[in-house]
C-alpha cells in the first residue's frame, strides 16, 4: 500500500512513519508548511510547523530512508482555520481550531492531494484507533485525540491510518529512542499552534479591532466596559474588568455573550449549568444518520466534559439531552457522541454547538 505520512516533526508522527515502514508499505513523508513566516511559529513547547519542525521531520525521514517533501498549505490554513477562528470569536463563539484543521486541512485538502497522486492512505500520529472502519478512542485515554477527529466522514476514515493509537505515549517515546530518532525527547506542542505567544486575546484583538461593549449582571446592571466580546468565553472567571465578586461575595463568571449588542453577561457558577445541547452540521462517522433516540456519552472539550446523554436527530441538527448538567459550554465548541464498545469507546459523530441551555 502506498502511504503518505503527515510528519509534523514531533515524536508521534515520527513513530507513526516508522511503523508504516516496518509494516512493509511504500511510505512517503510530508511536512505541511502552514505559515507564511514559519520561523515564528515555535517558542519552546508552543507552536508548531516551524523551520525547526520541518528540519526534525526531514532528519527522521532520512533515518527511515523514505522520500520526504514539504508542501505549502499556508494560504489554505489561513483561510480555513485562522480566519474561521477569528470570525468565530467575533461572533461570540469558542471554536476549536484543531478540529477545523483536521476537518479542512489534513483530512480534506491534504488527503485529497494524496489520493490524487496515487496514494492509498494518509497516516498521522494522532492518538486514536480504527476498528472495522469505525473510529475509537486511543488506548492512552490521557492522550486520546478521537475528539478532534470526530468531524471526519466515513469516506475520509476509509483512507486514514492511525498507527500509534494502540500504544501509551510513554512507550512511543521509548520506541523513538530505541529507533535512534532525535525527536524522542522533543516537547509536545501546547496551546494553539498559530499563537505561539499563548496570548489569544491579543492575537484576536489585532485582527478584530476594538468593538466596545458592556459587561452586565443578571439584573442588567452595567458593571464594566470592554473592547470586544472576542476577549471572553463562557465560564471565564478572571479578566472580566469588574471591580470584584458579587454582592454575596461569590465570584462571577461569563454566562452569556451577545455579539450583536457587544454585551457580556456574568452570573454565578450555578448559572453555567446546562442540560441540553443543540448542534449544527452533524457528521456521523459510519456515514449513516442514526434513527431514533441514541443512548450515548457526549464530550464537549478535547479533554474532559464527558457525561451520559440521549441524542435526538432533528432534520439537520442534533439535540442532546444530558443525564447530568455540564458547566461552561459555549456555542462554537464541538460536541462528540461516543458509544461504549468492547474495543474502546466508539465515536458515533459530532456537531458544532449552536446553543446550550
Amino acid at each position: 500500500m502506498r502511504v503518505l505520512v503527515a510528519m509534523s516533526g514531533g515524536v508521534d508522527s515520527s513513530v507513526a512513519a516508522a511503523r508504516m515502514v516496518d509494516a512493509g508499505h511504500d511510505v512517503t513523508g510530508v511536512h505541511l508548511a502552514l505559515s507564511s513566516a514559519p520561523g515564528t511559529l515555535r517558542t519552546g513547547s508552543r507552536g508548531c510547523c516551524s523551520k525547526e519542525d520541518a528540519g526534525d521531520a526531514r532528519r527522521v525521514a532520512d533515518v527511515l530512508d523514505i522520500p520526504f517533501y514539504v508542501w505549502d498549505f499556508a494560504d489554505r490554513f489561513k483561510e480555513d482555520v485562522i480566519d474561521d477562528f477569528v470570525a468565530s470569536y467575533a461572533r461570540g463563539e469558542t471554536p476549536n481550531p484543531c478540529v477545523r484543521c483536521n476537518e479542512r486541512i489534513k483530512f480534506s485538502a491534504l488527503a485529497a492531494r494524496a489520493l490524487a497522486l496515487g496514494f492509498d492512505a494518509l497516516a498521522t500520529g494522532h492518538y486514536a484507533r480504527l476498528s472495522g472502519g469505525r473510529l475509537h478512542r486511543a488506548v492512552d485515554h490521557d492522550k486520546d485525540q478521537s475528539y478532534v477527529l470526530a468531524v471526519l466522514t466515513a469516506e475520509q476514515l476509509r483512507h486514514a491510518v492511525f498507527p500509534i493509537g494502540d500504544t501509551p505515549k510513554s512507550q512511543i517515546r521509548e520506541e523513538a529512542a530505541r529507533r535512534g530518532l532525535s525527536v524522542a525527547d522533543k516537547a509536545d506542542s501546547h496551546d494553539i499552534c498559530f499563537i505561539p505567544s499563548g496570548d489569544t486575546r491579543a492575537f484576536l484583538g489585532a485582527r478584530i479591532g476594538v468593538r466596545r461593549g458592556t459587561v452586565v449582571d443578571a439584573a442588567g446592571t452595567v458593571l464594566a466596559e470592554h473592547d470586544g466580546v472576542h476577549g471572553f468565553t463562557i465560564g471565564q472567571r478572571k479578566g472580566l474588568g469588574i471591580p470584584g465578586p458579587g454582592p454575596d461575595g461569590r465570584p462571577r463568571y461569563v454566562t452569556g455573550i451577545d455579539a450583536d449588542t457587544a454585551t457580556v453577561h456574568v452570573g454565578e457558577l450555578a448559572d453555567l449549568e446546562v442540560g441540553t445541547l443543540l448542534g449544527d452540521s452533524p457528521v456521523f462517522t459510519s456515514g449513516v444518520t442514526p434513527s431514533g433516540p441514541v443512548e450515548c456519552a457526549v464530550q464537549v472539550r478535547a479533554h474532559g466534559g464527558v457525561v451520559d446523554a440521549v441524542a435526538h436527530m432533528r432534520s439537520g441538527t442534533v439535540e442532546v439531552v444530558l443525564r447530568q448538567p455540564l458547566r461552561g459550554v459555549a456555542p462554537g465548541q464541538t460536541l462528540v457522541l461516543y458509544r461504549p464498545d468492547p474495543d474502546g469507546d466508539e465515536v458515533l459523530g459530532s456537531a458544532t454547538i449552536r446553543e446550550a441551555r
